[in-house]
């Protein structure tokens, strides 16, 4: 693999917008998925935790990728989606679907939860994975989703995997395995930024962009982060880094995507806030606060 063979910058993981009778809003998820990407976006990620997948039924998911992917193929933009579960031969069922829409970038796929394999586990699923994927994999490593931390080494040994290009690194806290993995590097393997609080010191570290919820809101402010950490533009990498966290702490105050879709909904880029169960919609106060601090973002 070439260095880098992962897309650089910011992706956004789109959130799956619902009209009032429930079903997905497929003009509003068109208009999002174009809005990210002339606001600086330089790729979309569909099927997402955000985009709320477990509550999508078959349909449903091949509606959101089709939509996505007619969006990218316009405008030259990279798609990755997301595939897989906890059990192997399942995941390798997903991913042979994706096989039906040539042009996909790349598959997201979470590290097995619930049952909780040991890091050869982990290591050996992803390399029968990558085997047989019609697309490049971005392990999705979120612990305190999956309830299982994958160690530097670990992904240093996934990242030289054939097929396995990038890990969206979303484990929850900048730490010694952090620094070793962003130290090492296998050639061709990208970490991307997953915890959103987190983005502006990952990119110091090294990272090479992120996928971010938050990027829905503020996209070319983010988009400008990664150019200015890349640029060396120390204090402008700084000051915008502080101000995108506190956003983020204010998107991610309740259950993602709820705030998010609360404040798409109150700018008028989605019909309705409404998330589906076991999801609540976010409370008006959240919504207002987070409006207030992207406010003075942008102001």
């Amino acid at each position: 693999m070439t260095e880098h063979a992962y897309p650089q910058g910011i992706h956004v993981p789109l959130i799956t917008p619902f009209t009032a009778a429930g079903d997905v809003a497929r003009e509003a998820l068109e208009g999002l998925a174009h809005t990210v990407l002339d606001a600086g976006a330089a790729g979309i990620v569909a099927l997402g935790t955000t985009a709320e997948v477990a509550t999508l039924d078959g349909e449903e998911r091949r509606t959101v990728v089709e939509i996505c992917l007619r969006v990218c193929a316009e405008r030259g933009a990279p798609l990755t989606v997301g595939a897989g579960s906890n059990d192997t031969r399942a995941s390798e069922a997903a991913l042979a679907e994706l096989g039906q829409w040539p042009g996909l970038t790349a598959a997201l796929v979470t590290v097995p939860s619930f049952t909780r394999p040991s890091q050869e586990g982990v290591i050996a699923h992803f390399t029968r994975l990558a085997a047989v994927s019609p697309v490049p994999l971005v392990v999705y490593d979120i612990p305190y989703r999956t309830a299982l931390p994958l160690s530097a080494a670990t992904l240093r040994t996934l990242g030289e995997v054939p097929g396995i290009v990038a890990v969206k690194y979303a484990n929850g806290l900048i730490g010694q395995d952090t620094v070793e993995l962003l130290g090492d590097l296998p050639p061709g393997f990208s970490v991307m930024a997953g915890d959103d609080l987190f983005a502006s010191p990952m990119l110091a570290m090294g990272a090479s962009g992120g996928i971010l919820a938050s990027a829905h809101l503020a996209t070319r402010r983010f988009a400008g982060l990664v150019d200015a950490w890349r640029d060396g533009d120390v204090e402008q990498a700084r000051s915008l880094g502080h101000a995108l966290a506190r956003l983020s702490a204010a998107l991610f105050r309740e259950p993602n995507p709820t705030v998010i879709k609360g404040v798409l909904h109150e700018r008028g880029l989605i019909p309705t806030p409404d998330v589906r169960l076991p999801l609540l919609p976010a409370g008006k106060a959240t919504v207002a606060d987070a409006l207030e601090r992207l406010s003075r973002l942008e102001g």
